[in-house]
């Protein structure tokens, strides 16, 4: 079984594929936004396997971020 960690998009790559940079926690991990082309800066996706698979709202993003917080799995970025 895989969890998929909530991400906030901060750039949009350009290149043959959609991609982008995103803030997850403390971290900055790259991913594919082929599944969500539409996604833009300051959206949240959960991403698995360096793929984006799903487009969040806000409020979901923000719940689910708590809970790995709370359960220690992801340092919030400061």
């Amino acid at each position: 079984m895989c969890v998929a960690v909530p991400a906030r998009i901060v750039a949009l790559k350009p290149g043959p594929l959609p991609m982008a940079s995103l803030e997850q926690g403390s971290r900055r991990v790259d991913c594919c936004l082929a599944y969500f082309p539409q996604a833009a800066v300051g959206d949240y996706v959960l991403v698995q396997h360096g793929f984006a698979v799903e487009l969040l709202d806000p409020e979901s993003a923000a719940a689910s971020l708590a809970a790995f917080a709370d359960l220690g799995l992801v340092v919030e970025a400061s």
